[in-house]
């Protein structure tokens, strides 16, 4: 699925974090439970270098359990990251978070100067909400929406720890077309730039191979059948989710999938695996590389010329011809 969301702010707000990140200490990067690597700004890896950095699995309660301690033991793989599960119904294990932040400067001095910390992440993905903890207070507008945090605010959490707010950013091109699915069925991108149908189906198709029993259960179905379209037909009429002459009403049920999905109705569901994601890295990698060598090829035929046998053959034969002149005319050259 191709996203075509990247608001104006959104290039500014980029902008402005590679401006001030040289002041930043340690960034907190919040990301979804249930699509870790696809709520993971690759702008954000490459702007960061070593810079220490939390990832901040936010909405534990919504995600899979077990693979979100896969995530975590994945994502510390990396040099100078820590990861932090954390969930906006346990205020008090989300402040647990600075302590964390102090852990990994031991060399800063609370006393003596204060830790400049930044916080990225991408839309919808409780960033606002988890600052409003961490302050104690209401600073961060919230809202169950993408962009609702427009502009750069600096908050002092106390603690001798200052944090730098920033809007919730994506990026202008997502490479995987599947983390362009699951951005959409979480809610990172606005509803009015994603189709149901398509993303109602990437759902269906996933949850009936990953999670067939919590459909079962939650649509009161007898079993769960071998592709999206005959799901979503019997959810369908378990919803009422039925056009004139009980003809299924698709935009419906797939909306009816995505917001219950979205709202932690169907259980508790991670749309990603570290294995799936490095597997589509791998297909990504060479859909690249494959696109590039048409790409060379193309400019070499380009240069060349389109040649059939048969032009082939006449162009030989005229620079043949053309050779036997070229000798011809010095030949008759010398000899004058």
């Amino acid at each position: 699925m191709a996203v075509h969301w990247y608001p104006g702010h959104m290039h500014k707000a980029q902008k402005e974090i590679k401006d001030v990140l040289p002041q930043v200490d340690l960034i907190i990067e919040v990301l979804d439970a249930r699509i870790p690597y696809s709520s993971e700004n690759p702008a954000i890896a490459k702007l960061r270098g070593d810079k220490p950095c939390i990832k901040v699995l936010s909405k534990t309660d919504l995600a899979d359990p077990i693979l979100t301690e896969q995530w975590q033991r994945h994502l510390e793989l990396e040099r100078s990251v820590k990861t932090f599960a954390s969930t906006t119904t346990e205020p008090n294990k989300i402040k647990q978070l600075l302590a964390l932040a102090r852990k990994m400067l031991p060399e800063r001095d609370a006393s003596v100067k204060a830790i400049n910390t930044m916080i990225v992440g991408i839309p919808n993905v409780g960033k606002s909400t988890l600052i409003n903890i961490l302050a104690d207070r209401i600073i961060a507008k919230t809202g169950n929406e993408a962009a609702v945090t427009k502009n750069q605010q600096r908050i002092n959490l106390g603690n001798g720890i200052s944090l730098l707010d920033t809007p919730g950013i994506l990026w202008p091109k997502v490479e995987n077309p599947n983390s362009g699915y699951r951005l959409a069925a979480t809610g990172a991108i606005k509803d009015t730039a994603m189709e149901y149908d398509d993303v109602g189906f990437y759902a269906a198709d996933y949850l009936i191979k990953a999670y067939p029993e919590l459909l079962q259960d939650r649509y009161k179905l007898k079993h769960i059948p071998s592709t999206e379209i005959e799901f979503l037909e019997l959810a369908a009429a378990k919803r009422g989710a039925l056009m004139a002459g009980g003809k299924v009403n698709l935009h419906k049920i797939c909306e009816v999938l995505i917001n219950e999905l979205r709202a932690g109705q169907l259980g508790r569901i991670t749309l990603e695996t570290p294995q799936m994601v490095e597997q589509e890295e791998q297909e990504i990698a060479l859909a690249i590389k494959k696109k590039e060598e048409a790409k060379v090829a193309k400019k070499q035929k380009f240069k060349t010329g389109s040649l059939t046998p048969d032009k082939k053959d006449r162009k030989e034969k005229r620079d043949a011809e053309r050779a036997a002149q070229s000798a011809r005319m010095k030949k008759q050259h010398k000899g004058r």
